[in-house]
């Protein structure tokens, strides 16, 4: 049986670019200002960097398929490195490949980054993928925002809730966000905005609005990650530790037959499973401090939350509207603006949500800063909700004996 990597490896530094319309910066510069932030926290040299992952989603936006752009633009030591791709988990896939290096020994110190330039291509959308390709996924008869609206309309019909009191529950999930992002000077978005005007807000697909969608975003994030043994010869106090870290892929099941209903995600789910017995959770809800989810539609936020088994099948719509989502409640979650307002360059935003859990559990948050927090936990989903990859982290600070 798998022992898993609970405390074998921890985050010896991070950072992230601001995120938004970067017409005066290209992918280099936006990788740039992330590792510069990441090594300076890290408090070691490029020299010492063993290996590296490098994780972009959209392949047509940079320049080659391999590690050689992240090696140029950070002058690595000609070192391995590796290029992934897992749609919206990308950069969570990076994260893994470097924290797997270095549970097995493989390498010492690890660098993980993820990179997206989306707003340079005059769409307002994500970039077209198909490239004339019929059996592509991103097949053209598909849109992201009508796949998540049926999510919506599966989930309702499901637990037999009202149309008004699901597009209440939705507005709810973008409200909370747009209020966190206010706080965080790095966010995409930064307006506070109400129940109402989301409700009012021209529709996408029924029955996601405006607000109840995330838009694209250029930004960069990374982490280098080491031995808790290292960590300490280096000086590093209160280490924050990896408990967990779980992928789960659609095997074409939900898209096969009717035994999946289309109200949930079952990758998630079994993700979930899977990192709550790696880090020794017994009831989510109680012992997870804070979340950090893949809100690219308020719908996913929703439906998420009950595959985490945070909140009770048929029930997330209500602990959002009572506010147990919010920054003040049981389990704030978005504490920096989620998706949808700190932005979703797709390759960086696994290691962006990574990055606000670390400057919590290290007090380095600033306004938006938490209190007790123990553990916190990350998830993203990739692709449609019949065909997709989810992912669940979670990280806390370090336990083990000195």
């Amino acid at each position: 049986m798998p022992t898993g990597i609970r405390d074998k490896v921890v985050v010896l530094g991070m950072g992230c670019s601001k995120f938004g319309e970067h017409w005066d910066k290209n992918a280099e510069d936006l990788v740039l200002d992330a590792y510069e932030e990441c090594l300076a926290d890290a408090g070691i040299e490029t020299s010492q960097i063993d290996a590296a992952w490098f994780a972009t989603a959209i392949e047509e936006q940079h320049v080659g398929k391999s590690g050689i752009p992240l090696a140029v633009a950070l002058r690595l030591p000609l070192i391995p490195i590796t290029r992934v791709e897992n749609y919206c988990a990308s950069g969570t896939e990076a994260f893994r490949g470097a924290v797997y290096a270095v549970a097995a020994g493989a390498a010492d110190i690890a660098l993980a980054v993820g990179v997206e330039k989306l707003k340079d291509t005059g769409y307002g959308g994500l970039p077209q993928r198909t490239r004339g390709v019929v059996n592509d996924m991103m097949i053209a008869n598909a849109s992201a925002p009508g796949a998540f609206a049926q999510l919506a309309s599966a989930y309702r019909t499901k637990h037999g809730i009202s149309a008004t009191d699901l597009k209440r529950a939705m507005a709810q999930v973008s409200v909370k966000s747009h209020a966190n992002a206010v706080k965080n000077p790095r966010a995409h978005l930064r307006r506070e905005i109400d129940i109402d005007t989301v409700i009012k807000a021209p529709i996408v697909a029924e029955p996601l609005g405006l607000y109840d969608c995330c838009g694209v975003s250029d930004g960069a994030a990374c982490a280098i990650v080491t031995t808790p043994e290292i960590a300490r010869g280096l000086g590093k106090q209160g280490l924050i530790a990896v408990k967990a870290l779980q992928l789960s892929v659609s095997n074409g099941v939900e898209a096969s037959h009717n035994s999946w209903d289309g109200s949930y995600f079952m990758t998630t789910r079994r993700a979930a499973t899977n990192a709550y017995e790696e880090a020794g959770i017994r009831n989510p809800r109680e012992e997870i401090s804070m979340a950090e989810v893949h809100d690219c539609f308020s719908i996913t936020e929703l439906v998420t939350m009950e595959d985490l088994f945070i909140s009770k099948e048929g029930n997330a719509w209500r602990d959002f509207l009572d506010g147990f989502y919010n920054s003040d409640g049981g389990l704030p979650c978005q504490i920096d603006g989620g998706l949808k307002c700190f932005g979703h360059p797709i390759g960086a935003s696994g290691l962006r949500m990574l990055y606000e859990g670390y400057l919590q559990l290290c007090g380095r948050a600033e306004k938006r800063q938490l209190d007790a927090l123990k553990l916190v936990l990350t998830h993203n989903l990739g692709g449609f909700p019949h065909q997709n990859v989810a992912s669940v982290s979670i990280i806390g600070r370090y336990e083990k004996n000195v």
